[in-house]
């Protein structure tokens, strides 16, 4: 047995890693806030580490000042209070404020990023400047810039990072006489001259290999982004060529459907007898026709109906709240006919809920899945029907499961595909168009539904269909 959960969130499907704005390709906003929530993750780490900096340097600091690490001032405390607070201020402005021309994900990382170098040039001058190579961690500052800035907001970040440098080694050098944190590489050797001459060639060099990594990084971010628009381009003809091939269909479709219906019609006008007489063996080729003609109008249909689930858009369709008991009692009622046929009964253990959907477009996906359990099942079985509320976290799922020839392994990711159907189910049904389940999957997604299919070669299959933010019924 074999279970698979299907997912589609349809705003998520849409999201694009880059937008043009201007003549510029830039990051998108989501891209952005995804990338800041990891800034701020990263964040809490550094922080952790900074306290556990400060509890050694407390509690070990005989065994530090042998390796030539000794404390002087409380300044990790001060970092520690500066970034907590700036990033609880960052969660705050993403979380629980409106987007604004003040308030967005660029201007969100410039603040980021400010406070941040701000932060680095104080631990970058109790540490040492110029006798430790804690100024290279201004290059990360760089390279992120360059990877979601434009050029030319990645130079501005690098002059910043360059002239934060130089006002630290500067005061580092030439206006106090501040003591490194480590003296490992020990400039006590030098005189003060030497050592004066030694911090200007250390900030020369500093800057122009912060100026040569921003050129490298911003070419190389400059060559992705050129590949991405072209990516792009190619994603929005892509796109566009699948809507002029999807109004193609639809025409054709229409085009289709006309003279079948006259077909059907004149069928049944000869075998009313409105034309004269027929023999049993034109009767019995008729009867072979009209029911052809029936799969290829229902083919046409389920067409018809799959490109009018593609076209709702989610911003303009109607969601509504549906007593599901009701639904369910409609669409068996409506299907009642089709499952005497095959002698199946109904089997229901409804526990009734309201959800927010789309009512039509709910219909339709219960309508195709309890018809897919009863084309699928064996005569003379049965298919059950249950709904279950989670009043904990107020979720439901209704469960349809059948007792037929279920669903192999491998076929099972792709049912929801269009035209897809395993060799399988055309034995058992040659009618089968391979439309119904994908008829479901825009009907899911448009409801924000997620579907768990569970099914045994041989034994039957489950379609359970998760409803969040459910109501309970007065």
């Amino acid at each position: 047995m074999a279970t698979t959960e299907f997912s589609w969130d349809k705003s998520s499907n849409q999201n694009i890693l880059l937008e043009i704005k201007g003549d510029k390709l830039k990051l998108s906003d989501d891209v952005l806030i995804s990338n800041i929530r990891w800034f701020i993750t990263f964040r809490w780490a550094l922080i952790v580490t900074l306290v556990f900096f400060e509890i050694l340097m407390l509690s070990a600091s005989d065994v530090l000042t042998q390796f030539g690490i000794s404390e002087q001032q409380k300044w990790p405390v001060a970092v520690i209070i500066v970034l907590v607070i700036a990033n609880i201020a960052y969660i705050f402005a993403l979380d629980y404020c409106k987007p604004s021309k003040y308030n967005s994900p660029t201007i969100n990382l410039w603040i980021q990023i400010i406070i941040d170098l701000i932060c680095l040039s104080v631990v970058v001058h109790y540490i040492g400047s110029t006798t430790t190579p804690i100024s290279f961690f201004y290059v990360l500052h760089i390279a992120l810039a360059c990877i979601f800035f434009s050029t030319r907001e990645s130079l501005y970040v690098t002059i910043l990072v360059c002239f934060m440098d130089t006002i630290v080694i500067v005061i580092d050098n030439f206006l106090t006489a501040q003591t490194p944190l480590s003296n490992l590489l020990g400039s006590n050797i030098l005189s003060e001259s030497s050592r004066k001459e030694g911090a200007i060639l250390w900030m020369f060099f500093l800057d122009i290999l912060f100026i040569i990594v921003w050129y490298v990084v911003s070419r190389l971010s400059l060559i992705v982004r050129a590949h991405e628009r072209h990516l792009l381009d190619a994603y929005k003809q892509i796109n566009q060529a699948q809507v002029e091939k999807d109004q193609y269909a639809v025409l054709m479709t229409h085009q289709l459907k006309s003279p079948l219906d006259a077909i059907r019609s004149k069928i049944n006008l000869i075998k009313g007898g409105y034309c004269g007489d027929a023999s049993d063996g034109v009767n019995e080729a008729l009867d072979k026709i009209d029911s052809r003609a029936q799969s290829m109008s229902s083919l046409i249909l389920d067409l018809l109906r799959l490109e009018r689930l593609k076209d709702t858009c989610l911003n303009t369709a109607v969601f509504e709240s549906a007593d599901i008991q009701t639904t369910l009692q409609r669409c068996i009622e409506k299907l009642t006919p089709v499952a005497n046929a095959k002698h199946i009964k109904f089997n229901l253990s409804i526990d009734n809920f309201v959800c927010k959907v789309i009512p039509d477009q709910l219909d339709i996906l219960l309508e195709n899945i309890i018809t897919n359990a009863i084309t699928y099942s064996h005569n003379n079985t049965s298919v059950e029907i249950a709904s279950a509320v989670n009043r904990r976290d107020q979720s439901a799922t209704i469960t349809v499961t059948d007792h037929g020839i279920g669903i192999e392994n491998k076929d099972l990711p792709n049912i929801f595909n269009e035209y897809f159907y395993s060799p399988r189910a055309a034995l058992h049904n040659k009618a089968t168009s391979g439309i119904g389940l994908s008829i479901v999957k825009i009907a899911a997604e448009n409801n924000k539904l997620k579907i768990k299919v569970t099914s045994e070669p041989g034994a039957g299959t489950s379609f359970t269909i998760i409803f969040n933010n459910i109501e309970l019924p007065d």
